[in-house]
């Protein structure tokens, strides 16, 4: 299943745009004050974090389960315009997650998610943390 058919990512509007997810601004997605709420960005950053671990890691597609076990995040502006989830992962995380996979058979990798509105404007920044295990 690709993740923007998740039922609860489908619900709230989250679509692929090239290598990064977005969420266009729309009253479903609107908190009291009329920006885009909070747990919206989240949706939406976290599911970045699974897309990001999907795409460095094609070759275990299917042969692991990954669940999130927590996450930081800090929200840094408010914005009323459609928003872009970014990740990253550091390179020698990628090396030594692949290699605890393949001796343990389960392992822990962080990934980093910005979200930024139409403007560039750093809307949210967070790390996701997950647990990847072998089925």
């Amino acid at each position: 299943m690709h993740l923007t058919q998740i039922p609860f990512v489908k619900h709230i509007g989250i679509e692929k745009d090239r290598q990064t997810l977005k969420l266009e601004a729309s009253d479903t997605v609107q908190n009291h004050m009329h920006t885009i709420h909070a747990s919206a960005q989240f949706t939406l950053a976290e599911t970045q974090s699974g897309l990001c671990l999907r795409e460095t890691f094609p070759e275990l597609e299917g042969k692991v389960l990954a669940v999130l076990r927590g996450s930081t995040v800090k929200y840094k502006n408010p914005t009323i315009s459609t928003i872009y989830a970014t990740a990253s992962m550091e390179q020698d995380m990628k090396e030594k997650f692949l290699n605890h996979i393949e001796r343990k058979g389960r392992a822990s990798i962080v990934v980093r998610v910005e979200v930024l509105d139409e403007e560039e404007v750093l809307t949210m920044q967070g790390e996701f943390h997950w647990f990847v295990q072998k089925l």
